[in-house]
């Protein structure tokens, strides 16, 4: 053999042993933005045991139910909640087809005043990741958020694969009546009906049988402590904020999104606590 061809072949074998292992690991990683790292083995693992029909821990397809809050966990919530940078632009007296109008158009148009791109953009691409692994393994994902129904409603499935009535929070009092016209028609009131926060995410949960549960703030610990307190195996996760380069930077102190209580309680019952500094090598997927 030639030399010149000696070297091809070396050439040729160093990149099946050291290039192509890489490219399959990362077409077969279900989490590619997520360091190495015990957060992600965790939630690996967890999916892994209760999908394996050979474990005591097996949990059915029918039992296989996912909770996420949706500020802080899904997208980010600074320096304000992004509901309420909607209300302030936008908020008024509205019929719900009118108000699922009016909420399209303001995430189509609206920027965020730190980054200048649309809300939708600050969407945590690592969570999209999880979201997509856990469906792909046959978990229904649910919203269990603070923010109102009517205003996540429009465009949680076109963001997180998650059709509306898969989307559990805060609602407003809807009355009925006739319209003009003789048509039946639902007005939605400027008064609170329930606040899904806090002790009202486990009330609005409890006709569901949730396995996994993420938060980011001590409004989640109830439907945490929620997820914990049933039978088989269970899955609490908290996304702790530790980035302020790439994002914010808080937790116990936070005015938005106050993470303290369920912090130490993550802490000492050895809950699942994704550190975003270190834990996710991409946080928006437009980095």
């Amino acid at each position: 053999m030639s030399t010149r061809r000696a070297l091809r072949v070396l050439v040729c074998l160093a990149f099946l042993l050291v290039v192509v292992p890489g490219f399959l690991r990362a077409q077969t990683d279900p989490l590619p933005s997520w360091n190495e790292g015990p957060a992600k083995q965790s939630i690996v693992a967890f999916v892994q045991t209760v999908t394996d029909r050979g474990s005591p821990q097996f949990v059915p397809l029918e039992q296989r139910i996912a909770t996420f809050d949706n500020d802080g966990t899904l997208w980010s919530e600074q320096p304000i909640y992004f509901q309420f940078a909607f209300a302030l632009a936008r908020v008024k007296a509205l019929a719900p087809d009118e108000f699922t109008k009016t909420v399209t158009e303001w995430i189509a148009t609206a920027q965020h005043p730190r980054f200048k791109r649309a809300y939708t953009d600050l969407v945590f691409q690592p969570m999209l990741e999880l979201l997509a692994y856990l469906r792909a393994n046959g978990f229904k994902t649910y919203i269990v958020s603070g923010g109102t129904v009517e205003f996540m409603r429009p465009w949680t499935e076109r963001v997180y694969g998650i059709p509306p009535e898969q989307v559990v929070g805060t609602s407003f009092v809807t009355t009925y009546k006739l319209g003009a016209d003789g048509k039946p028609l639902l007005f939605r009131q400027p008064k609170i009906d329930f606040i899904d926060d806090g002790p009202g995410k486990p009330v609005n949960i409890q006709k569901f049988i949730g396995r996994l549960a993420f938060g980011n703030s001590d409004g989640d610990l109830q439907m945490l402590q929620w997820t914990a307190a049933g039978e088989g195996a269970r899955f609490m996760g908290l996304v702790r904020h530790t980035d302020a380069a790439r994002e914010w930077a808080y937790d116990r102190q936070s005015h938005v999104g106050r993470l303290d209580k369920a912090l130490d309680e993550a802490t000492r019952r050895g809950w699942t606590v994704v550190d975003m500094k270190t834990d996710w090598k991409q946080i928006f997927a437009f980095e």
